[in-house]
């Protein structure tokens, strides 16, 4: 199952700097997979984090690679990898969107 971008109101705490996250919004759900942004990571590399009940796993877009397996034992992680690779250019898209930057790795 494919669905687009939504949003989602979330509460996530980080308790290193005692954060409270209230917006994730979920930019593509593929079957148990949610592809998400967390709108405090703007100073970062563009890049996707991916849920599936409790795992979490992060992926920088340009080039796709794994920063943080979350859990996800390393098949799984090979799927997931693959999902981010072919939907790269939409998550690309959809971060300069969501992070508003032009086009072309601007910002």
């Amino acid at each position: 199952m494919l669905r687009g971008a939504s949003s989602r109101p979330a509460s996530l705490t980080l308790s290193d700097n005692r954060i409270s996250i209230r917006y994730m919004p979920t930019v593509l759900t593929i079957g148990p997979y949610r592809f998400f942004f967390v709108s405090l990571d703007s100073p970062e590399p563009p890049h996707v984090h991916v849920q599936r009940e409790r795992m979490v796993a992060k992926f920088w877009l340009d080039p796709v690679a794994l920063e943080r397996p979350g859990g996800f034992k390393s098949h799984e992680l090979t799927t997931v990898h693959r999902l981010v690779d072919t939907h790269r250019d939409f998550f690309l898209e959809r971060w300069n969107e969501h992070f508003g930057r032009g086009t072309g790795g601007e910002g």
